[in-house]
């Protein structure tokens, strides 16, 4: 089919050097250091102060850094979770299985990781989600995969 089945990579692909330019600029950016965002973020630079163990916030101690879970990787791995189930599930079961745990995987792994980078990968998400929905309804697609009725 002519088809080159590396291609299906190429946006991911171009996205990954933002991600780590952001992640540096996040981490390193002295304006960013306490620059209050919204609500409970006051540092974009830090992980996410509102997490699992803390009881969002309600009881007040210092968690370990390895298990602190926030609220905005949270909202990413729905987001993630939401985003791959608009596409249609894959023929190969170990891969759906595969697909399955990468919102899980990526929900701890950017749990430490500056929350400016996990909101702009949360809202990069939602973004995604509705202009896949979009596009979906207009070419009379059905989140399954069939036609719309």
């Amino acid at each position: 089919e002519k088809v080159n089945p590396v291609s299906g990579c190429l946006p991911i692909a171009l996205q990954i050097p933002v991600f780590f330019a952001l992640y540096k600029v996040l981490f390193i950016s002295i304006e960013m250091r306490h620059a209050p965002f919204f609500g409970w973020v006051q540092d974009l630079s830090a992980p996410d102060p509102v997490n699992i163990l803390t009881m969002f916030g309600i009881i007040p101690w210092d968690v370990p850094f390895g298990l602190a879970l926030g609220a905005w990787p949270i909202l990413m791995g729905i987001t993630m979770f939401l985003q791959q189930k608009l596409n249609p599930a894959p023929a190969d079961p170990v891969q759906a299985k595969l697909f399955l745990l990468m919102p899980v995987f990526f929900t701890i792994f950017l749990a430490n990781f500056p929350v400016g980078l996990v909101i702009y990968w949360t809202w990069n998400n939602l973004l995604s989600i509705t202009q896949q929905y979009v596009i979906m309804r207009r070419m009379g697609v059905s989140v399954g995969g069939g036609k719309a009725t």
